[in-house]
């Protein structure tokens, strides 16, 4: 079973390629949204959250995930140590999960994260995928989905590694620049040659 690493820049698509992805039947692991959960489920991490950034952190037991983005967003070194602090928790989450899915009849398993390249995570990966949008679609696509204004969008663009450095180590790119259906034609000839890589692996 081949391990593949799925990443992108905040905006470029990567949620709707992963769906494709699943369609076709490969099981996917989304970083971000089992990082929410365990900020909101592992009792550990939640200490640990509530010690570096205040009770404020926390609303009734439930992550005040507006408060924190307004904190680490502006703060480069705060938002090191909330990455700090959630992803040796991701890490441990991944690990099992690829443990749960290496019992199962599949060629190959797609890890979804933000971060990949940022963390050096992509190295313990057979294959990268880099999801690139042009930056005025990323930034339509945020502002609407997130209710922000553009102006904290590009701040947040700013705070993550420019797309063409990690196009620079991607095995595969997916360029999520047209409609649907050319996304979807990608994700299927990638699909097909990962298999083959599977297949070749196993012999």
């Amino acid at each position: 079973m081949l391990n593949v690493g799925i990443t992108g820049g905040i905006g470029s698509g990567k949620t709707t390629v992963c769906r494709f992805f699943e369609a076709l039947g490969v099981p996917v692991y989304n970083s971000d949204e089992r990082a929410k959960y365990l900020m909101n489920h592992e009792h550990f991490l939640i200490d640990q959250i509530q010690k570096y950034f205040g009770t404020e952190a926390y609303i009734e037991g439930t992550l005040n995930r507006k408060w924190i983005a307004e904190k680490v967003f502006g703060d480069k070194k705060l938002l090191a140590q909330l990455n700090a602090l959630v992803h040796p928790a991701v890490y441990r989450d991944t690990e099992r999960w690829m443990k749960e899915q290496s019992t199962k009849n599949v060629p190959y398993t797609l890890r979804e994260a933000a971060l990949l390249v940022e963390t050096g995570s992509y190295k313990s990966l057979d294959k990268l995928i880099v999801v690139t949008a042009p930056l005025v679609s990323r930034l339509s696509r945020i502002t609407q989905r997130d209710q922000v204004n553009e102006a904290d969008m590009l701040a947040r663009v700013k705070n993550q590694m420019e797309e063409k450095e990690k196009v620079k180590l991607a095995d595969f790119v997916i360029k999520n620049d047209r409609d649907l259906a050319y996304l979807e034609k990608q994700v299927q000839d990638i699909h097909a040659s990962l298999v083959k890589l599977s297949q070749k692996k196993r012999k």
